[in-house]
C-alpha cells in the first residue's frame, strides 16, 4: 500500500513500506543488472550516494551464478550487501530481447541462452520461483514483451496471455511465500500493464489486472523507440485507471526530463540504464543540461563537473582529470563518472520530492524540463 502524503496536479507525494525498508516516492531504482552497478560500485557506494531501491536482473542472474547459488549465498541482499529493497524484473524482457530461437507457448517460453546456447524454460511459474530464491522485495510478474510497432491483433492477444500468466504468477508467489525455507516470506508481487501504444489496449488491460489487488503495478513496454509524445499520452489514458493507492512504477525510463513528464503525470517509480550507461561513455547529467567530457574543451577545465553537486566525484575531481581518465581507458573513470550520474538522478527525485513536499513542483517542472534535456 501507497501512502500519499502530498498531492499537486496528478504528481504524487509517498511512502512505499516494504519489509527491507520504506521507499520515499518519487524515487529512481538504480540498476543492478547482475548484482552489481556497471562502472565498478557496491552496494556500499549506492548507500553513500543516497540510492534508495537496488534493480537486479532474473535472466541474468539465472544465466550467471544461478538462482540456486544466490539461494545457498542467503539471497540478493546477503550476497550483495545491500540492505534496502531490491526489485528484481521477471527475465521476461530478456528472454525476448536477447535470447535466440524463442518459442512462445501458453506454458511459457523455451529459448536459448544467449550465453552458452543451452535451452532454458521460464514461464510463469519459473520465474517466481527464481525470484523467490533470489529473495528481492519486489517480484515483476513475468510478461510477454511485443515488439513496438505491432499490429492491434498480435498486441491484443499479448496482453490477454499476459493476464492469463499473472494469475499464475500471483498464485505460485502465494505458494512460495507460504513454505519453509523461502528467503523472503513477505515478496510483493507487481502487475505489468502491455498493450504497446494502442489506448484501448492499455485501458483495457489495467482495468483487468487492477482487479487481482496487488501491491504495485508497472507501465512496461514503452521507452524502446516510440517518440516520448506517444509514451505520455498512453500514460495519460492509462493511469487513471491503475489503483490510486499503490504505487506505479514506470518500466526503464528514462532521461531527467521524461523522469519529470512521469512524476507529472502519476507515476511514482522509475528505472533506467542510462545514468549508468552514459556515464561509461562520458556523457555526464548536470543541472545546466548535458555534457561529453571527452570533449577537447575540457583538457584544462579544473572545474567540477556540476558546481552545484555535492556527489564525491565532484568534491573531488576536475573535468580535466575524468576526462584523462575516460581517454586512458582507466577504470576509475568509468566508477567516478558512474558514481557522478547515480548521484544527480536521486538527487533528482529527492528534489522533486521536497518540490512536492512544499507544494512547488509545477514550478520546479518549469524551471528545469528544457534545461535538463539541453545538450552543452
Amino acid at each position: 500500500m501507497l501512502k500519499i502524503t502530498k498531492t499537486e496536479g496528478l504528481a504524487r507525494r509517498g511512502e512505499f513500506k516494504t519489509v527491507h525498508g520504506t521507499v520515499q516516492t518519487p524515487a529512481f531504482m538504480n540498476v543492478a543488472t547482475a548484482a552489481a552497478i556497471k562502472g565498478g560500485l557496491s552496494a556500499y557506494d549506492l548507500a553513500d550516494i543516497n540510492c534508495q531501491v537496488m534493480l537486479c536482473n532474473t535472466y541474468h542472474l539465472l544465466v550467471r551464478p544461478g538462482d540456486e547459488v544466490v539461494k545457498q549465498m542467503g539471497g540478493l541482499h546477503k550476497f550483495t550487501g545491500w540492505q534496502g529493497p531490491i526489485l528484481t524484473d521477471s527475465g521476461g524482457f530478456q528472454v525476448f530481447s536477447l535470447a535466440k530461437l524463442r518459442n512462445i507457448r501458453e506454458e511459457g517460453v523455451t529459448f536459448q541462452c544467449h550465453v552458452d546456447g543451452r535451452k532454458i524454460f521460464m514461464g510463469p511459474e519459473e520465474s517466481m520461483q527464481i525470484q523467490s530464491n533470489l529473495g528481492s522485495t519486489i517480484a515483476m510478474a513475468f510478461d510477454e514483451c511485443v515488439e513496438n510497432p505491432a499490429e492491434h491483433a498480435y498486441a491484443k492477444r499479448s496482453t490477454e496471455l499476459t493476464t492469463r500468466w499473472l494469475h499464475r504468477c500471483k498464485a505460485k508467489m502465494a505458494e512460495l511465500n507460504s513454505m519453509d525455507g523461502t528467503i523472503n516470506k513477505n515478496q510483493l508481487l507487481f502487475g505489468i500493464n502491455q498493450g504497446c501504444t494502442y489506448p484501448d489496449l492499455r485501458v483495457e488491460h489495467m482495468k483487468e489486472i487492477a482487479e487481482l489487488d496487488l501491491p504495485g503495478y508497472a507501465i512496461g513496454g514503452l521507452a524502446v523507440g516510440e517518440p516520448a509524445e506517444v509514451m505520455y499520452e498512453i500514460l495519460d489514458c492509462t493511469l487513471p485507471h491503475a489503483p490510486s493507492d499503490r504505487p506505479r512504477y514506470l518500466m526503464g525510463v528514462g532521461t531527467p526530463v521524461n523522469i519529470l513528464e512521469g512524476v507529472r503525470r502519476g507515476i511514482d517509480i522509475f528505472d533506467c540504464v542510462m545514468p549508468s550507461r552514459n556515464a561509461r561513455h562520458g556523457h555526464l547529467f548536470t543541472s545546466n543540461g548535458i555534457i561529453n567530457i571527452i570533449n577537447a574543451k575540457y583538457t584544462t577545465d579544473d572545474s567540477p563537473v556540476d558546481d552545484r553537486c555535492n556527489c564525491p566525484t565532484c568534491k573531488n575531481y576536475s573535468r580535466a582529470y575524468l576526462r584523462h581518465l575516460i581517454k586512458a581507458g582507466e577504470m576509475l573513470g568509468f566508477r567516478l563518472c558512474v558514481m557522478h550520474n547515480l548521484y544527480f538522478y536521486n538527487n533528482l527525485l529527492q528534489e522533486i520530492r521536497n518540490a512536492l513536499d512544499t507544494g512547488t513542483f509545477e514550478e520546479y517542472y518549469k524551471n528545469n524540463v528544457e534545461i535538463l534535456g539541453r545538450r552543452i
